[in-house]
């Protein structure tokens, strides 16, 4: 769909080195997300590259990976090379057992 300039990672792949980098709206992300991930709504990208690392593995996640292989794709256009679209998104991400947490610190849930 986004072409082969997209390269994936898959849930279990992802480790505590990776910055986790969650491009879902702030309700979604209030809702629930992953312990530790980083948030930078998509349409916020173009304004806020500079604080996506470009010297470290990170794995780029929405709700169920369209928005973020978008993300991706423009990341690898404007010159990273350690960025992977974490397949299934938020959805895998529940489903596989990782921990969600809303922005209060309870559990949370997937948008």
């Amino acid at each position: 769909m986004f072409g082969p300039e997209v390269p994936t990672v898959t849930v279990p792949e992802i480790n505590d080195d990776t910055y986790l980098l969650d491009v879902r709206e702030d309700d979604e992300w209030a809702a629930g997300h992953a312990p530790g991930a980083h948030h930078l709504p998509m349409m916020e990208l173009p304004a806020r590259i500079a604080e996506v690392p470009a010297d470290r593995d990170v794995a780029v996640i929405c709700r169920s990976g369209g928005r973020s292989a978008q993300v991706v794709a423009y990341l690898v256009r404007n010159g990273w090379d350690q960025v992977r679209n974490v397949e299934g998104g938020m959805g895998e991400w529940a489903t596989t057992g990782r921990p969600v947490v809303g922005s209060d610190g309870q559990p949370g849930r997937v948008l």
